[in-house]
């Protein structure tokens, strides 16, 4: 069957290269609005369908299958555990959030074929790194060779987003302005309280972990793409890298796409909060773009208190209490001086309504807050976490507010 290329611009879908099925696409678009046109990956757990206890050894046919069925938007991570997705390029929010749907039902129809369930969280509850085995593929043993078992233990899943700026070249002061802000994407994202099956105490501990790779962390106070390419430079020559891919900052400019690329949130179990988030990193974007001089307000003093504030956001999540020169400043403070800031920005990439969404992330807690309510609720039964993150990857989208909470303004 041959679909009319008119047809499928207005029904917002593509063909896959082999024509064979549909693609869920953003409109064509143009103007002010594509110039910051954004995407987002996703990374999942694989998990036996019965018992979700992360699964161990994945075939390649289900990789295959997932790849074809999602018309080349999915496949495999460093290690055999874990399945990545990555949308389209987007104009329109409501296609972004569309399509991660897609792409959720999708790769969890594969899945359940081989008798998996995916699972999105930033670590799995019951996961025993030592158990791990790297993907099938040159580059992940390469990687797993040289990490050893700081590598294996890279039993964690992170939300990607790439917002494309008007001039590339400016990614760079863009990135500096951005740092302090970096930690407010780590507390609405956290979905990562639990570690080999122990309450870790944190929130979001998957960056915790993370941060024994090397080249993690909050970039450098790089302000020009000339230092930055010295730096790669550097490590390239030193035999240290191949290629700045292997630099895996908390965001970095993308080796492969003329973006700034967000790298710190967990992955979120709700699709919601991950159109939010993303929104809301692709609003600032576009808020600092404009406002070039604000990257030379970011001083070392900034850079310092905002690693400050990275840790703070994976303790305590949405009840974090961020640190500033003048004072302690609350989430939801904090949460809304950028809403006011960038209150243009939303209006000019219509994404008003999930920007306000970030407010209900903090008022009902991001996912952390529902799995260690799962745990408390089910006797402290961890199964109960797995299998609540398990059917809200899918199904949750609405979830309620935590008791006690005060409704979002």
């Amino acid at each position: 069957m041959t679909i009319a290329s008119d047809v499928l611009k207005l029904l917002r879908v593509d063909s896959s290269d082999d024509r064979q099925h549909l693609v869920i696409r953003s409109a064509g678009g143009g103007g002010k609005a594509a110039e910051y046109s954004f995407g987002i990956e996703e990374e999942y757990f694989l998990a036996d369908r019965r018992t979700f206890e992360v699964a161990i050894e994945t075939p390649n046919a289900l990789f295959e299958s997932a790849n074809w069925s999602t018309g080349g938007q999915a496949m495999r991570e460093m290690l055999q555990s874990q399945l990545e997705v990555a949308t389209n390029v987007h104009v329109d929010v409501n296609d972004a959030r569309e399509e991660l749907r897609f792409l959720r039902r999708e790769v969890a129809n594969v899945a359940a074929q081989y008798g998996f369930a995916i699972m999105a969280c930033g670590t799995h509850p019951t996961a025993v790194w030592r158990m791990s085995q790297p993907s099938p593929k040159p580059r992940y043993e390469e990687m797993i060779e040289d990490l050893r078992s700081i590598g294996h233990r890279n039993m964690m899943c992170g939300m990607h987003v790439h917002v494309q700026l008007p001039d590339p070249e400016k990614r760079m002061a863009v990135m500096r302005a951005m740092l302090p802000h970096l930690p407010l994407f780590i507390a609405l994202s956290a979905s990562s309280p639990f570690w080999n099956s122990h309450k870790t105490g944190l929130k979001g501990y998957r960056l915790a972990a993370y941060s024994e790779l090397p080249r993690t962390g909050l970039p450098e106070l790089f302000e020009t793409r000339h230092d930055y390419d010295e730096y790669v430079g550097a490590l390239q020559r030193s035999g240290v890298i191949p290629d700045e891919s292997h630099i895996w900052w908390a965001m970095r400019p993308s080796m492969k796409h003329p973006t700034l690329e967000l790298r710190a949130p967990d992955t979120c179990t709700f699709v919601d909060d991950a159109v939010a988030i993303a929104s809301l990193y692709r609003c600032l974007t576009r808020h600092l773009y404009l406002r070039p001089h604000l990257s030379k307000e970011v001083t070392v003093v900034e850079r310092a208190i905002a690693v400050e504030n990275k840790w703070r956001a994976q303790r305590y999540g949405t009840d974090c209490i961020f640190a500033s020169k003048d004072g302690p400043v609350t989430i939801a403070e904090l949460l809304s001086r950028v809403i006011e800031d960038t209150a243009e920005d939303a209006a000019a990439l219509d994404c008003a309504a999930e920007i306000e969404h970030c407010r209900t992330i903090v008022a009902r807690g991001s996912s952390a807050e529902f799995q260690l309510r799962a745990y408390r609720d089910n006797g402290e039964d961890i199964t109960a976490v797995s299998r609540w993150i398990a059917t809200s990857t899918i199904s949750g989208t609405n979830a309620p507010m935590r008791p006690g909470a005060p409704a979002p303004s």
